[in-house]
């Protein structure tokens, strides 16, 4: 039986750093379509909606890493709660003005506004439309 599973398992993409963000949010399939949008995400793999319009696995590469979300579950023990308590940030070494208004115009909003801070680096924050902080952190040139 083992067998016949992995047989018709699909091919996984490759997973790119060592610490993935793993997101759950309410509509992890429009998430998906603004992270495309706000950030130039790339959609890696995904597994199709399930007869409740859930999404159970999406796989994102964005800024040279790999993001996965999906929708809640709890009927499964895995609610979406409201994220709270950590933010996801981009480290760039150029571009953040442009990144920053690219994801205000896909709809989200101003956190912290960019601006030079006292590390050296730009730095500013955005919340996306599902709840999620993203931090944008241009280093410092030398």
């Amino acid at each position: 039986m083992t067998d016949t599973l992995e047989a018709q398992a699909p091919a996984l993409p490759k997973t790119k750093g060592t610490v993935v963000p793993y997101l759950t949010v309410d509509g992890a399939s429009k998430a998906a379509a603004f992270y495309i949008k706000a950030f130039g995400a790339e959609e890696a793999f995904r597994y199709p909606e399930d007869e409740n319009g859930r999404t159970m696995h999406i796989h994102l590469y964005i800024n040279g890493g790999s993001v996965m979300l999906s929708d809640g579950y709890p009927d499964q023990g895995h609610p979406a709660l409201p994220p709270q308590g950590f933010q996801v940030q981009l480290i760039l070494e150029s571009g953040i003005e442009a990144l920053f208004q690219r994801a205000l115009d896909a709809g989200a909003e101003v956190v912290t506004p960019v601006q030079k801070m006292f590390w050296g680096d730009t730095w500013g924050q955005v919340r996306d439309p599902f709840g999620v902080t993203w931090g944008m952190n241009q280093r410092a040139q030398a």
